[in-house]
């Protein structure tokens, strides 16, 4: 007997045989897979670009490369403006890099405030919170304004941020067809009367680049008695009288018919954060009870700096808004010229959709404008409807006569050599 008591002759040494652990990455080897053999393939894999050097809103090194910029979202050009630069610069001399804390503690700093003052002076709202991205903002927003035993009404399409927020919450969710005003309606005449209703919208629909009727659905969400937020991210500083978004320009307006506005910061504003803006009453309660707002860092004091002073740069930026609208118009009439299959038939948005058919041919041409030194967006499933793939093209108000010229003739050429066009 050992000093245990126990005979040491009839102890199992041996690890008991137990089932392998499952592998939780498992369920990703169909994608895993996918990846491999596009890269065997001999193609540069499109979701890993690095921007060796970026010189301009519209010009950039890639590869060694001098690339013409056309998938960055830089709509108003703001990211090289002096001023913001300067901004940025004198924010990062007298607060550091960084905040170390939340909002809710010692994360608010003079130039956070200041950007939220920027914003209600731009929209005209009572209301703004900064949040540390566009996609937190809808994360935030979205998930504590409806709770349990509510509806949220939202657009199949809807951004994945929209998805992601109802999904943090716990109201119950509707979807009704892309841009359909009828089924909208007949959605809504179904729920039961007594609940609290959000109908999500978005200004313009960042795949295919086509605007919402913002107006028709506006008006059916307050005849079934729903509040409405709409999310402007690709439409702020160039739709509408003031650069409001597609609400302002289809003669909407905060407070009367929409309730809470969606930004970021990271398309014509040229930084990065989010924000809400809103004329509610009660609007200030969603400091204290938004997770994703109070639960994370605030964004440097250098980033709201250069934020603040581009918002109130684009109130009056006419001529900027002018610009993009002709280069968006120049791209979208020559490539439809071309013979091109676009998302949509006349100029709507910033965003255009060159629609393809495959995702062997949207790589293939991709690839061959990266090589002759243009970078576009490549675009698939889930990101996009199912059986859609695309090269998205985003505009900006900085491109030149000269380099959207030329981009239009490597499209052709492109276009011709892989059989896209006739």
């Amino acid at each position: 007997m050992s000093e245990t008591g126990f005979q040491a002759e009839t102890l199992d040494l041996d690890p008991p045989a137990v089932a392998p652990e499952r592998d939780l990455f498992s369920k990703f080897d169909p994608l895993i897979a996918e990846r491999e053999a596009l890269l065997t393939s001999g193609v540069r894999d499109p979701f890993a670009i690095v921007m060796d050097e970026v010189r301009s809103p519209t010009e950039a090194v890639i590869g060694g490369r001098e690339t013409i910029l056309l998938g960055t979202y830089n709509y108003m050009g703001m990211t090289f403006d002096a001023d913001v630069l300067a901004a940025g610069k004198r924010a990062l001399d007298e607060y550091g890099s960084g905040t170390n804390g939340s909002r809710m503690l010692n994360g608010t700093f003079r130039d956070h405030v200041d950007a939220e003052d920027a914003l209600k002076e731009f929209y005209g709202a009572r209301h703004a919170m900064v949040f540390s991205t566009g996609y937190q903002a809808n994360l935030g927003v979205i998930s504590t304004i409806a709770g349990k035993g509510e509806y949220i009404i939202l657009d199949a399409d809807s951004h994945a941020s929209i998805y992601d927020g109802c999904a943090l919450g716990n109201a119950e969710v509707v979807r009704f067809r892309h841009n359909s005003v009828d089924d909208l309606d007949k959605r809504l005449g179904r729920l039961p009367k007594e609940p609290g209703k959000l109908v999500v919208l978005e200004g313009v629909y960042s795949m295919l680049g086509d605007i919402a009727p913002l107006a028709e659905m506006v008006a059916v969400a307050r005849r079934h008695g729903a509040m409405v937020l709409v999310d402007e991210a690709h439409s702020m500083g160039f739709f509408g009288q003031s650069g409001r978004g597609v609400y302002e320009d289809q003669g909407l307006a905060l407070g009367r018919d929409v309730d809470f506005v969606i930004g970021t910061f990271s398309k014509s504003v040229g930084t990065v954060g989010g924000f809400c803006v809103s004329d509610h009453p009660k609007f200030e309660v969603m400091r204290f009870a938004c997770r994703p707002y109070i639960f994370t860092a605030s964004l440097p004091p250098s980033v709201v700096a250069t934020a603040a002073t581009s918002i109130r740069k684009l109130m009056t930026a006419h001529d900027k808004r002018r610009r993009l609208w002709v280069n968006t118009r120049r791209m979208h009439d020559g490539l439809t010229a071309l013979g091109f299959d676009l998302g949509t038939s006349s100029p709507e948005s910033a965003i255009i959709a060159v629609i393809l058919e495959d995702q062997v041919q949207a790589i293939a041409m991709w690839q061959a404008l990266l090589e002759n030194g243009v970078y576009v967006n490549m675009a698939r499933p889930p990101a996009t409807p199912a059986g859609t793939f695309l090269l998205r093209c985003s505009l900006s108000a900085e491109h030149r006569v000269e380099q959207l010229t030329k981009v239009l003739a490597l499209f052709e050429r492109t276009g011709r050599e892989l059989g896209v066009i006739a």
